[in-house]
């Protein structure tokens, strides 16, 4: 079994968030971070899987700016990782934080509503 997907995710993952915080310059671009990255076994693909805080048309509009700025950012990841083949990369919005955030704000009201808080 080989890890070169598993090295070459991570590899992305750190390029493309040092990217977003110095080089992309688009103002529709919120805090944006990356929460993982999946390479396909054939390296062809990779998924990159972004948390954006923010309302809901903040993080649509950040997915599109990304979206647009693809071209770019996979150039720029080859000139920064050498590979015969650069990935066709895919921005995908993440909302496991927001769905954990809201989960803990309700079993923080259901827990308030009881009158029990265990500390």
């Amino acid at each position: 079994m080989s890890f070169r997907p598993e090295r070459l995710a991570e590899a992305i993952k750190k390029e493309v968030s040092q990217l977003l915080t110095e080089e992309l310059k688009d103002p529709r671009i919120g805090f944006v971070s990356i929460t993982s990255v999946e390479v396909t076994k054939d390296l062809r693909y990779a998924n990159i899987y972004v948390s954006v805080f923010g309302e809901a048309a903040e993080r649509k509009a950040t997915i599109e700016a990304l979206q647009k700025a693809n071209g770019f950012v996979r150039g720029e990841l080859a000139k920064r990782i050498r590979l015969r083949y650069m990935p066709e990369i895919n921005f995908i919005l993440d909302e496991s934080i927001e769905r954990g955030t809201r989960l803990i704000a309700l079993m923080n009201a259901v827990r308030g509503k009881d009158g029990k808080e265990d500390d």
